[in-house]
Order: C-alpha cells, then structure tokens, then sequence
C-alpha cells in the first residue's frame, strides 16, 4: 500500500477537528484506502483501536445498519461503551437513507471525529448542504497519478524503467487495484469492465431511475470517444437522429449530469481569455480513467493525442487546480488551470514531429501577455522550449512539482 501523500497532506490540518471529512470520487479509486490510511496514522498517535467505529455499507454484513435509526443506536451504543473521543468510518453512506442527519447528530452529541466515504457528487447536495453547512470538508479522490503508479511499480521492480512504466500507464490506466494482476492483461480487462458496469449500473442507472438503458451506453460511449474535443447536445441529438433514434438535447445532458455526478466523467469549461469569462456551451468532457476507456474500446494508443490529454487534465484536477480550456477567437489552449491566485498554461501534444507542427503549438501562446508559465508537454524527449515557453516530456511534467 502506497501512502497516497497527495491526499493525506491535504486531509492531517483535519484530523481530529470537528468537521466532517469526505471522501468522495468514482468507485475502486482508493477511497475506502483512504480511510484506512487515515486510519493508521491515527494508531501510530496512540489512538487505540477499541475507538474505531468502522462500517461498510455495502457489505451484507452491515445491511441492519442501513436503517437510519439502527445506525445512529450503534453509534450511541458504541460511544457509551467506549473511553475518550470515538472515531468513526463510514464507507459509501450513500447507501443508508437519511444518513445526513444521523452524522449531524452524531457531530453534535458525541466527542467525535467522523470520516465518510461516497461514489457520487450528490452526496455533497440537497440536505447535505442544510444540515451541515460549514462542517465538513471535502476530498475527491481520483485513481493512481503516473507518479503514483511509478512509485508503485518501483516497489515491486525497484529496476523499473520509467518510459516503459508510462508506456503500460497510457494502456492500462491508473485504477489501484490492478496491481494485483502484474502481467495479465485480460484480467486487468475484465476488472475494468466491472468497474465501469457497477458505475453505470449502480451509480447512474439505479440511482436515477434510466429506464431507456441503451441510449445512456451510446451517449457514454460518444464521451467517451471524443474525450477533449468540444462537445455539442445539439449536434449529437442530430447525429441519433440520422440514426433514426429520437433524443432531445435536454436528455443528453442530463445523463452526462448524471455520469459526472457518478465521477466518470469531469466537464471542463472554456474560457474567453479575451472577454475574461467561462463559456457556459461547448465544453470539453474528460473521463475519470483512460484505462476504462481502453478496456471498453481498446484505442488508446490509436487516439494517443486525446489520452495524453486526458492525463495532463485529470493530473490538475489531482492536484486541485481549478481547469479551464483556453479560447480567443478560433485559438485555444488546452489548459488553463488556477490555484491560490496562480496560474500555468499548458498545451498537451503527442510529438513535436516537425516545424509546422512545433510552431502551431507554440504560436498559441502569441496572444498571451502574462507572466505566469506556459508549457508544451508531449512525448519528445529532446528540448524544444523557446521563447519562455517551456516544454517538458509528458512523464517529467507528470513527476515535476508545479
């Protein structure tokens, strides 16, 4: 287990404060072992583990406590028979109706320090917000980051080449589990295909009553091919419709909605560097992990140039930048992405194979009059960086700290 230190320097500041700590992010992506990271260091403070109060959910073990009141009498039950402040885990609370004013209660009346886990955004919405504004803080938990995938593997071949690495990274994704299947590649396949039907299933299709299952599967699988390009409702209604299948443009971002409330997929605005403002149509779709997309349409490695980009893009939002595409006039940049009034640029490209294809993604930096870094990421080992502008091979500006 690797200690995912991009998350727990976030989350330590929190640890034994009132407010309560979520874990949110699409299924398998670790968050379950975030609590018990979380967990751990507790221990090693000399928290004992008669403390602990740890429920799963999704386990049929536990399915008595899905009941609203059943839970909250464990919890009291629990702290009268317990010494000092008691710690409780709860993983995928979406599963118990009510849950949101059980933690309150809970929050309010015992001496406590609460940690829960959920696979969709809405956990965050709705009498969540009513009954605990201001006390809790949340934690979107993605897949393995490339650093975090390399640091893995060294563990296990600390001989490891770091291209080679990459190169099963852009195929395979960054799901934590997989490492478990080191050299078998259809059960890694299998696995991924799993995930991504309990995501669909459960998660979107359960949870918000899809009845016409088939026209979700196509709209997913429409994202999921044009991952970073602009996205129209408008024109994809009228491409199902040259198919004979009626979808109104509504219908289609709802399920989107829906599918980014799931974490499988995040909306990236744009915005008009020249008018200063986010662009409310067009936005890019990116998915939560490319190795899904792999295991469901195996063209990765075709569709390189989108997958680099999908990378550069789930790796800010990782490290809790704010990302924006760039636009002015017919010009865009492929990221803006902003933290603590910060700033970078970023074009992704697969290789800088010639000058035409070295100036086109230079020169979108032209128009640009700030300061803040600008970057060219691709997959060229040699340097190119001119003009300021700084280009990086994309598994150095995966490892850099920026």
């Amino acid at each position: 287990m690797i200690k995912r230190e991009i998350y727990m320097q976030r989350i330590r500041p929190f640890i034994n404060t009132d407010l309560i700590k979520v874990f949110t992010g699409i299924r398998r992506a670790g968050k379950s072992v975030m609590l018990e990271l979380v967990k751990n260091e507790l221990k090693e403070s000399g928290i004992g583990e008669e403390n602990f109060l740890c429920i799963n959910f999704e386990q049929f073990s536990n399915s008595q406590f899905l009941d609203v009141e059943s839970l909250y009498k464990k919890i009291t039950d629990f702290q009268k028979n317990t010494k000092g402040k008691i710690y409780l885990f709860f993983d995928e609370i979406q599963e118990v109706d009510g849950w949101e004013k059980c933690i309150n209660s809970c929050r309010i009346d015992f001496d406590c320090d609460i940690y829960i886990t959920g696979s969709n955004a809405k956990l965050l919405s709705g009498e969540l917000a009513t009954y605990l504004a201001g006390r809790y803080v949340e934690f979107v938990i993605y897949p393995f980051s490339f650093a975090e995938f390399f640091e893995m593997n060294l563990i296990k071949n600390p001989n490891v080449d770091k291209s080679t690495c990459f190169m099963q990274f852009l195929k395979t994704g960054g799901m934590p589990f997989l490492s478990n299947f080191p050299d078998d590649d259809s059960a890694k396949s299998q696995y991924l295909i799993d995930i991504y039907n309990s995501v669909v299933l459960k998660d979107v299709v359960k949870r918000n009553n899809i009845r016409d299952v088939d026209t979700l599967e196509r709209i997913v699988a429409y994202a999921f091919s044009n991952i970073g390009h602009i996205f129209s409702a408008t024109s994809l209604s009228k491409y199902f419709k040259s198919e004979n299948r009626k979808i109104s443009h509504d219908t289609i971002l709802n399920y989107l909605k829906f599918c980014s409330d799931a974490f499988l997929f995040y909306k990236i605005n744009r915005y008009d560097l020249e008018g200063k403002k986010i662009v409310t149509v067009n936005e890019k779709y990116y998915c939560a992990d490319h190795g899904l997309r792999e295991a469901l349409f195996g063209k990765n490695i075709q569709n390189i140039d989108q997958v680099l980009e999908n990378i550069v893009c789930l790796e800010l939002l990782r490290r809790n930048y704010k990302v924006y595409v760039g636009k002015k006039g017919d010009l865009e940049i492929d990221f803006i992405a902003e933290k603590q009034g910060k700033k970078i640029y970023i074009q992704v490209a697969y290789l800088l194979a010639n000058e035409e294809t070295i100036k086109r993604e230079f020169s979108v930096y032209n128009f640009v009059k700030d300061s803040y870094p600008k970057y060219v990421v691709s997959m060229d080992d040699l340097d190119f960086s001119q003009n300021g502008i700084i280009h990086k091979n994309i598994k150095d500006f995966l490892l850099m700290e920026f």
